[in-house]
């Protein structure tokens, strides 16, 4: 049997598929894209924004602590949802991490794993990360509800969900930086 340059080219277009969607590297493939298409989020329109009526949400840090959302009230909050095994959640954590090293004092920064704790400590160590884990203890209010990663919500002051994405976004954007300052000298 003989095998042609149509059966090659076959043969290795399904390698390539393999190798993009079960192995390591196909992985990194997948993180390097949504980086190279991630841009900065859009703001909610001031008619669109939804409120958040009930802060009553319990989560858990990865340093052994008790937060609940409540003791966020009339502060700006960034709140991202996300998992190791999600390409578009690991693509953003860089930009995430610059942001919370210009904002950590004056915006609080939610990001809440949906994952194995042991796998996002190794995770944060590993990339050297220092934004805040955090795992949920209750239900989140429902309209901070998302089924899907990464999701991203920042609320203003009064509680306005001024920001809602979903998948990867540059997070460390000039928009974004602007947005925050605006949002946090607000009084």
């Amino acid at each position: 049997m003989r095998i042609d340059k149509k059966h090659i080219g076959n043969i290795l277009f399904v390698v390539f598929i393999v190798v993009l969607l079960f192995t390591p590297l196909g992985f990194q493939i997948k993180v390097h894209v949504n980086r190279l298409i991630s841009f900065s989020p859009s703001v909610v329109e001031k008619p669109n924004q939804k409120r958040v009526a009930d802060y009553n949400w319990d989560l858990h840090s990865s340093e052994n602590t008790n937060f609940n959302l409540n003791t966020a009230k009339g502060k700006v909050v960034f709140i991202n949802m996300w998992a190791t095994w999600c390409p578009s959640c690991v693509a953003e954590m860089p930009s995430i991490q610059k942001l919370y090293s210009s904002f950590g004092s004056e915006v609080i920064f939610l990001c809440i794993a949906q994952d194995d704790h042991d796998k996002v400590e190794a995770y944060m160590k590993k990339n050297k990360f220092t934004f805040p884990v955090y795992y949920q203890k209750s239900k989140s209010p429902k309209e901070l509800e998302s089924d899907r990663i990464p999701t991203t919500f920042i609320l203003d002051k009064e509680g306005n969900i001024v920001v809602e994405k979903t998948g990867a976004a540059d997070w460390n954007s000039t928009t974004t930086i602007d947005l925050l300052h605006s949002l946090y000298n607000n009084r």
